[in-house]
């Protein structure tokens, strides 16, 4: 028994790795129970703290009107009453907007990630000249302010230089600004630095031409990274509500961001709500497919070879 003891007084007493409580602190039980009390109350805080809006959203669509407005507010529903989402459903046509949104983003996203994918393995791997100038005149487009890019942006999409057509109320016009993403495209880039050149000059040696090494090599070990800037492309157009509030003056063509806006007038606050809810759901569902993938493209950024 002294031998046991003296063990653990030794393991806990060696240097090892460094915490906010020593190794010591937690050998007793006395520390051991207030290290798991207190981590416990810390992480039910932070989930209150990011739950709760979500839960108080929810809720919000369930309650009637005059419970909604009370002073001081009820923590629950005294009588659920969904009616306020299949009223959002019906009377703000979610569908025909969702779909809308669904457009504009796959399209956006699927640009995003064949062009700053082209870019970003060129200016890794095929090193081009001057790409460190091209790349830092790309980086400093992220030191102006977006809404500084507004009304240029505005002015190319109502007339497209060359061709001299108009983009307004196209899915066009939220395209092809989303390709130009110098965070998106610094990723990608960033990330394929990280991969070894002996395995391109590998496949090189076996026949495989710079397309091929970009097919069948770097895309398959860039999914994690790919998932991110998935995510990443995917939220921004969602959410986006300036831009396309400029270029969809069409109701019918408005994504949901805009439409929520538009026609919430002479709309009762629980029905607003209810379709906020809905609105978000998608994004969510598409979080927790790819949560896996952002968190190992994460990690796969923070190292190194």
């Amino acid at each position: 028994m002294q031998k046991t003891g003296s063990r653990k007084r030794e393991r806990a007493s060696t240097p090892g790795i460094r915490g906010l409580v020593s190794p010591l602190a937690l050998a007793s039980p006395k520390g051991r129970i207030i290290y798991w009390v207190i981590f416990t109350v810390v992480v039910i805080a932070f989930a209150l703290a990011f739950l709760f809006p979500v839960y108080w959203m929810i809720t919000g669509a369930a309650k009637p009107a005059d419970e909604l407005t009370r002073t001081p507010p009820t923590l629950f529903p005294e009588q659920w009453n969904f009616s306020g989402y299949t009223d959002a459903w019906d009377q703000m046509d979610l569908p025909r907007h969702l779909w809308n949104t669904v457009v504009q983003a796959a399209g956006a996203w699927a640009l995003q990630i064949v062009f700053c994918t082209a870019a970003a393995y060129s200016l890794s791997k095929l090193r081009p000249a001057f790409g460190k100038v091209i790349l830092g005149g790309i980086l400093a487009t992220l030191m102006v302010p977006a809404q500084a890019m507004l009304v240029p942006k505005y002015l190319t999409v109502a007339d497209l230089p060359l061709i001299h057509t108009s983009l307004l109320n196209d899915p066009l016009g939220i395209w092809l600004p989303a390709v130009a993403n110098a965070f998106n495209l610094y990723l990608l880039k960033n990330f394929f630095d990280q991969i070894p050149k002996d395995v391109l000059e590998a496949a090189e040696i076996d026949g495989a031409g710079k397309l091929r090494q970009l097919w069948s090599i770097l895309l398959p070990m860039s999914r994690p990274v790919l998932a991110v800037v998935s995510i990443l492309g995917l939220v921004a157009v969602w959410q986006d509500f300036l831009w396309p509030l400029m270029v969809f003056s069409d109701t019918d063509k408005q994504p949901i961001s805009v439409a929520l806006v538009q026609l919430s007038q002479n709309i009762s606050q629980s029905t607003q709500i209810g379709a906020m809810v809905i609105a978000s759901i998608p994004m969510v569902l598409v979080f927790l497919v790819f949560q896996r993938h952002i968190i190992a493209g994460i990690s796969a950024g923070s190292t190194k070879g």
